[in-house]
């Protein structure tokens, strides 16, 4: 790893344990619910991409808690600032994690494969 690289991962594995922390010293207590999966920094560590935990949250619920927590969002960037004494810290964006989704639907999808095996041409040429 680059030196560069290393820092990036520090850089995120510090801003994996302020966010949640700044996100529960928040008033609003709907969004203390709300888990950090994963951060992403940029190359120049300017900007983090936060991956949140969709639970089994409507669509409606996933709004309201990206409204919330961008219009939060400079307090938990000062909270993050403030704890390490950083002169700037990356600008944060919210999202929910759909990762988790697509691999339980690819696993389904083996399910059923395994369940419902696929019948070899060949073997029918090879019968007649």
């Amino acid at each position: 790893m680059t030196p560069a690289q290393i820092k990036q991962k520090r850089t995120e594995s510090l801003l994996m344990e302020l966010i949640p922390e700044a996100i529960s010293t928040l008033k609003d207590i709907r969004i203390h619910e709300v888990d950090v999966i994963d951060i992403k920094c940029s190359r120049g560590r300017s900007d983090a991409k936060v991956f949140l935990d969709p639970h089994s949250y409507t669509e409606k619920e996933k709004n309201t808690f990206l409204k919330m927590l961008r219009a939060t969002r400079s307090l938990i960037e000062a909270h993050c600032m403030q704890d390490q004494g950083w002169y700037r810290c990356p600008n944060l964006s919210f999202e929910f994690d759909e990762h988790f989704k697509k691999v339980s639907r690819i696993e389904d999808l083996f399910k059923q494969i395994s369940k419902d095996p696929i019948e070899d041409p060949k073997k029918d040429e090879d019968e007649s």
